[in-house]
């Protein structure tokens, strides 16, 4: 049957305050806002490490503080030129390392003894900064490296006279975002500590105030 007049004037008000209803509730929404959790790391380099460099070596400015820029992660992949899908699982792994999708080195000449050609993947490299470079120390520092088998410390002489640091990792396993069962290769990868520090002793304080454990 065909509605009357006040039938299809009633419809057009119930659509309309079901529009409204929903306009109220995407405005709730919009009001939402999601809170920041502070980076513990950085919170504890401002209030803990700066000054205690500054007591150390007697700086007369917060900002001659050396600081830490960025930290690299550097994986090598020669047998990728043999098998390619070995590039393809140490970018997943590395990806789900660090939280941030990696960049594939290519071959920069060709050699013929290693059947290597000019553009060929050879390697996988994050470079990490800000908030992200602090959540990975924290794991790295607290999580990982208890994980190393026969760990006896970090060497103290891997520093290369600008105040950087490298460290070697031997098993990407070590990290927990990485599943055991679901590894087809073990990998190594280098690990390198940028910082603004001046001297190899002010980045090893500053590393070491960190947590990173060196040798004694």
């Amino acid at each position: 049957m065909a509605k009357s007049k006040q039938d299809r004037k009633k419809d057009s008000e119930k659509v309309e305050q079901q529009a409204k209803g929903k306009k109220g509730k995407d405005s709730k929404d919009d009001s939402f806002k999601e809170e920041k959790v502070p980076v513990r790391l950085l919170e504890f380099y401002r209030t803990k490490i700066v000054p205690e460099l500054i007591k150390k070596f007697s700086y007369k400015n917060t900002m001659q503080a050396p600081k830490l820029q960025k930290i690299i992660l550097n994986c090598g992949a020669g047998a990728a030129v043999t098998e390619p899908k070995i590039i393809e699982s140490t970018v997943k792994d590395l990806e789900a390392i660090t939280g941030q999708r990696p960049t594939v080195i290519k071959a920069k000449k060709s050699v013929s003894n290693f059947k290597l050609r000019q553009g060929m993947n050879i390697g996988v490299r994050v470079t990490l900064r800000n908030d992200r470079m602090y959540e990975f120390l924290d794991r790295l520092i607290n999580i990982s490296i208890p994980r190393i088998r026969d760990f006896r410390g970090l060497p103290d002489k891997s520093f290369d006279g600008r105040g950087n640091y490298s460290m070697g990792v031997k098993e990407q396993i070590i990290f927990p975002e990485i599943n055991v069962d679901n590894v087809a290769r073990i990998m190594g990868m280098d690990v390198t500590f940028v910082t603004s520090a001046k001297t190899d002793e002010e980045a090893y304080e500053l590393l070491k105030a960190f947590g990173l454990p060196f040798t004694k």
